[in-house]
C-alpha cells in the first residue's frame, strides 16, 4: 500500500486552512472558525489512524456543524463516536475571536451533534468496529469553515455572495482534488445535495488529474441533518437502500 497517503492528505488539509485563512467575509458572516487551525490535533490523528490507505469509497459532507467538527475537529465528528468509536482524543484549544454563544470545548464538549451521531452511529451497526469500516471508506467535508451570524446562527457557504463563495469553492475545489488524487477511491458519494454538487462541477470542470476522472463515480446519500423531514423518518435505513443499490455494501455484513 503507498505509505503517502496520509501525507499527502494532510498536507492538502494544511494548504486550504492557510488559503481561507486569507479570505474575509462581510456581514451576515460575524465569526468564523477553522477546525483545520485550532483543532488541528485530533484532526491530524484522525486522518493519521484512518486516512493511511486507498479508499473504496469517500462521503464528502459540506461544512462543520457546531457540536461535530467544530469541536472535534473530525467531520461529523460527534464526541462519543470519535472519541469511542474511533479512539480518538486529543486536546483542542480555543480559537481567537471566539463567539460567546458558540465556545469550543473540543471533547468536553456535552451536546451531541445529530448528523454525525446518525452517520456514525450508521457505519459502526453496518461495519462493526471502526477499522472495518475505514478499511474501505474514509470521510471529508468539502469546505472545512463554520460561519456564524452576530446572533450565533450558522451560515451556510452556499449562502456566501457570490465573488465570496468563488474564493471559498477556488480553495476547496483545489483540496478535494488532491485529497480524491490520495485516497484514490472508485466512488465519492455527496452526502447531500450541495456536497454531490460540489463533486460534479469538480468532474466537469476537469478539475481531477487523469486517473482520478477515469475510474471515479459519483453519487449522493441522503443527509442525516435532523432539519431533514425525510432523514428523521429513517436516515439508515434509506443510506442502506442507496448504497446497497450502488453495490458498496457488503452482504451479509
Amino acid at each position: 500500500m503507498p505509505a503517502d497517503v496520509a501525507p499527502r492528505l494532510l498536507a492538502a488539509a494544511r494548504e486550504l486552512s492557510d488559503r481561507l485563512g486569507a479570505l474575509r467575509f462581510a456581514p451576515p458572516v460575524a465569526h468564523v472558525y477553522d477546525p483545520l487551525g485550532y483543532a488541528w490535533a485530533p484532526y491530524e490523528a484522525y486522518v493519521r489512524r484512518y486516512g493511511a490507505t486507498p479508499k473504496r469509497a469517500v462521503l464528502l459532507g459540506m461544512n462543520p456543524g457546531p457540536f461535530g467538527m467544530m469541536q472535534t475537529g473530525v467531520p461529523f465528528g460527534e464526541v462519543a463516536a470519535v472519541r469511542d468509536w474511533m479512539g480518538l482524543q486529543a486536546p483542542v484549544p480555543r480559537p481567537v475571536h471566539e463567539h460567546p454563544k458558540r465556545p469550543i470545548d473540543g471533547f468536553a464538549c456535552t451536546r451531541s451533534e445529530v448528523s454525525g451521531r446518525r452517520l456514525w452511529g450508521w457505519a459502526a451497526q453496518r461495519f462493526g468496529p471502526a477499522p472495518a469500516f475505514f478499511r474501505d471508506w474514509f470521510v471529508l467535508n468539502y469546505c472545512p469553515l463554520v460561519f456564524l451570524e452576530a446572533s450565533g446562527r450558522n451560515f451556510t457557504p452556499d449562502k456566501l455572495p457570490a465573488a465570496e463563495r468563488r474564493a471559498v469553492e477556488a480553495a476547496c475545489d483545489d483540496h478535494l482534488a488532491a485529497a480524491l488524487a490520495a485516497l484514490r477511491p472508485q466512488w465519492a458519494i455527496g452526502v447531500g445535495g450541495f456536497a454531490e454538487r460540489c463533486l460534479r462541477r469538480l468532474v466537469d470542470d476537469g478539475r481531477l488529474d487523469a486517473a482520478t476522472a477515469g475510474r471515479l463515480q459519483v453519487a449522493q446519500i441522503l443527509h442525516p441533518s435532523p432539519a431533514s423531514p425525510a432523514a428523521n423518518r429513517g436516515w439508515a435505513p434509506a443510506v442502506e437502500r442507496t448504497l446497497g443499490g450502488l453495490g458498496l455494501l457488503p452482504s451479509g455484513a
